[in-house]
């Protein structure tokens, strides 16, 4: 499971689409609706968020516009946001792993996004987190 601190439109159509599937799964498993994955740690920061319901809502509905952009069906039933637009933090260290990973992935699955990409300088996050100083976060699985 990965669900990226970074935005959304950096995705390639198989990553955006297992990122539709995998937060759908971590929504479930925060909804206590699924026995599995309940200690992933892609999971930490919304735990200890104070509305992990809304949080995780709020991120799905940027996906959803995302796929909407692109002009992917997602199903918009899948998730209601009640509340107030909140905010998560994530360190520049962690944003800084997802984008040498995120461009990993793309350099063989679509070589061509990763072209694109690789000359980007800085890497926005998706909406719900806002940057703060800081390495990677202790949650992080760091693979070599």
């Amino acid at each position: 499971m990965r669900i990226w601190s970074l935005h959304p439109r950096y995705l390639d159509t198989k990553g955006l689409v297992a990122l539709w599937r995998e937060t759908l799964l971590a929504k479930h498993v925060l909804e206590g609706k699924t026995k599995g994955y309940t200690n992933h740690p892609q999971l930490t920061r919304f735990k200890q968020s104070e509305n992990h319901f809304l949080c995780i809502n709020l991120y799905l509905e940027e996906v959803y516009g995302e796929a909407l952009r692109r002009g992917y069906h997602f199903s918009r039933d899948k998730f209601t946001v009640l509340g107030q637009p909140v905010s998560i933090p994530v360190t520049q260290g962690q944003l800084d792993y997802e984008t040498q990973h995120l461009l990993k992935k793309l350099k063989t699955r679509d070589p061509v996004r990763y072209t694109r990409l690789s000359k980007e300088t800085a890497f926005d996050p998706h909406p719900l987190f806002c940057i703060i100083p800081g390495e990677i976060e202790s949650w992080e699985i760091v693979h070599s």
